[in-house]
């Protein structure tokens, strides 16, 4: 079975792990409402995508 010759230090274990951070969700806003949206997402506020309607915008 296959083991360590030697115990990996934290540096080195941290340095494998650099990539892992995880990292702020990018926002951009709509170009319809100038609300913050997720980028290659349906506007949650007015359901416009790349200056179209794709969802109906429900009326309260």
């Amino acid at each position: 079975m296959a083991v360590p010759k030697k115990r990996i230090s934290s540096s080195r274990r941290g340095a494998r792990r650099a990539h892992n951070a995880i990292k702020p969700m990018s926002l951009s806003v709509c170009a319809n409402c100038q609300e913050p949206v997720v980028p290659h997402r349906v506007c949650s506020k007015c359901g416009w995508y790349r200056g179209r309607e794709i969802i109906a915008a429900v009326e309260d």
